[in-house]
């Protein structure tokens, strides 16, 4: 069985199957999925459905694509859902500068409040970072006073980097980007961080991982990266899916 540790189960591309895709997930080997909020719309969503299935768990916050739309009162309403029971994270949070769908003084001020906000909460932040490496870095240091804690979410760094963010105390989780065959960085950030550091995701119904590049992601393709990881790191599948739901759930204190 494997963690999908970062969904987006409320995309509009699942709502023909929802349902039945959620249902069947232990059947097909997934434990459980984190699905994860990227504006107030999908947060609500998000923890919609956590409360309706044992198997999903929920993230909520505002990805830095959406950052225009936050003011005050955003932050107010995921306070109020990071205080539901089966909310387990703030995030995706971070900034995002190879789009620049919000200008990056706005992305810059709404990452650093929504970092604030899940110290205050104690709830772990899952980072989304693009074109942006070291502005999220160095946000990530300067508010890291021993509190913060999270996963930079589909890594797409290099091993340096990563190590870094490991002594910061974060965790690195890998995605669909891993098992391309010119993803020789991915492969070389997969054989080189820790185990007890790495997470597993597939970020449906986005990054579809070989051999299903190009159709919609689903939970169950999880065991395509974690089958990669596992070969470029030389160990068993199963100690790979062990360790990582391990992770999984003492990030997210699942129990």
């Amino acid at each position: 069985m494997l963690i999908d540790s970062h969904a987006h189960l409320d995309d509009s591309r699942f709502d023909n199957d929802r349902d039945v895709l959620i249902r069947d997930l232990k059947n097909n080997g997934i434990e459980m999925v984190i699905n994860i909020g990227a504006d107030l719309g999908s947060s609500i969503a998000s923890v919609s459905l956590a409360e309706k299935y044992d198997n999903i768990y929920a993230a909520v916050g505002v990805h830095p694509h959406s950052a225009k739309e936050m003011d005050n009162s955003t932050i107010e309403i995921l306070k109020t859902f990071a205080k539901r029971d089966k909310v387990v994270a703030i995030g995706e949070i971070g900034l995002d500068f190879y789009y620049d769908n919000s200008p990056r003084d706005i992305q810059k001020k709404w990452f650093k409040e929504q970092l604030e906000l899940a110290k205050e909460v104690d709830l772990p932040v899952i980072i989304h970072t693009r074109d942006a490496a070291q502005d999220t870095f160095d946000i990530l240091k300067n508010a890291q006073d021993g509190r913060l804690k999270g996963v930079l979410h589909c890594y797409s760094g290099s091993v340096e980097m990563a190590m870094e963010y490991i002594k910061m105390g974060f965790y690195i989780s890998l995605a669909g980007p891993v098992t391309f065959k010119n993803s020789k960085v991915s492969k070389e950030v997969a054989k080189a961080v820790p185990l007890d550091k790495l997470l597993v995701e597939t970020d449906s119904p986005y990054l579809t991982p070989e051999p299903y590049r190009g159709k919609r992601n689903e939970p169950i393709f999880v065991r395509y990266v974690a089958g990669t990881i596992a070969e470029t790191r030389g160990i068993s599948f199963e100690e790979l899916a062990k360790a990582t739901n391990r992770n999984t759930r003492k990030l997210f204190k699942i129990v």
